[in-house]
């Protein structure tokens, strides 16, 4: 597994096949199209490659309205690796690499810089100058310059078409079994765990206080969620935003783990969500809060023993 950045001046690998896109989120479209990308490359003993792109396009043509990003650039590389690739190429995206035209970008890293064999994408791809560069373009340039070229997709899961946007909505609302299936697993977040107030300590439900990396796109609320602790996955009850009753402002992830108890200040850990219990609110006493705390973990442990996941009626269709 390699992360390379200056494609450029990089040596050139053994009958590359690569695919070219964003991959926010990692869903189930894009593992789709990396399997295949896998696939492709056993059969012809060569070099699976993601070319992807950071900052977030988007972020630099439009920093006025900035996109919210599933995962970030570390969780995204990590997601593009568990899908068996080789190697993943990070573009840095600058107003400057946002003018090469489709063909220059085509001509100049595909071709010159990798010596491309082949190229597979997903059907709504696009790419150089004012995004002219799409998935027919491709195939025009791929006989131009003598590589292979598959589109694939759309990508169907239970009759809808996954796309990051599709997984942002989900997010937005809470909707966690949706954003579930169109991941392919459940939504994630890592960081370091910080010291709060140690309120929870002083209510029975010590937490463990992350500011997460990436963008956080749920809404405010208490979750069932696992926390990946190393090597071990400890189930909880989360409240992500800003615990309205103590009158705090800065929005926080707050996990209290169950049956645990280690120091994990400092740590890294990873936050899975896995369904949105209710809405965050303030309560008119601290006796009111532990009491509704209680049943939230009750619920968080009844929903995680039960074991939610990917659901075994979930069919994907490329």
């Amino acid at each position: 597994m390699e992360i390379i950045r200056h494609i450029l001046s990089h040596a050139r690998f053994p009958h590359p096949v690569v695919s070219i896109g964003n991959f926010d989120g990692v869903h189930v479209g894009h593992q789709e199209i990396l399997r295949r990308v896998v696939q492709d490359t056993q059969a012809r003993q060569g070099t699976s490659l993601v070319f992807t792109f950071h900052p977030h396009p988007l972020t630099v043509l439009r920093p006025d309205r900035p996109l919210p990003l599933i995962l970030s650039l570390r969780e995204k590389l990590s997601a593009c690796f568990a899908t068996g690739v080789h190697g993943v190429i990070v573009q840095r995206f600058t107003k400057a690499f946002s003018l090469l035209t489709a063909e220059t970008f085509v001509q100049r890293h595909l071709v010159e810089a990798i010596g491309v064999e082949k190229v597979i994408v997903g059907h709504n791809v696009s790419f150089g100058h004012n995004r002219t560069g799409r998935a027919e373009t491709l195939l025009q340039f791929g006989a131009r310059y003598g590589f292979a070229v598959e589109v694939v997709g759309p990508v169907m899961v239970n009759n809808q078409e996954v796309s990051s946007t599709a997984v942002r909505a989900a997010l937005s609302t809470g909707d966690m079994q949706t954003a579930t299936r169109l991941l392919g697993r459940p939504y994630a977040v890592s960081g370091r765990v910080e010291k709060g107030f140690q309120r929870g300590r002083t209510i029975g439900f010590p937490t463990a206080n992350l500011r997460p990396r990436a963008d956080l796109l749920l809404p405010n609320g208490v979750y069932a969620v696992r926390v990946e602790v190393g090597d071990t996955h400890v189930p909880g009850v989360a409240n992500v935003g800003v615990t309205p009753t103590f009158g705090v402002n800065k929005r926080t992830i707050e996990a209290h783990l169950f049956d645990f108890s280690a120091d994990l200040y400092g740590q890294r850990v990873r936050v899975s969500f896995i369904e949105h219990l209710r809405g965050e609110q303030k309560f008119p006493s601290i006796q009111e809060l532990v009491r509704q705390i209680h049943h939230d973990a009750q619920q968080a442990r009844a929903i995680l023993k039960h074991g939610e996941s990917l659901s075994s009626s979930t069919s994907v269709i490329a």
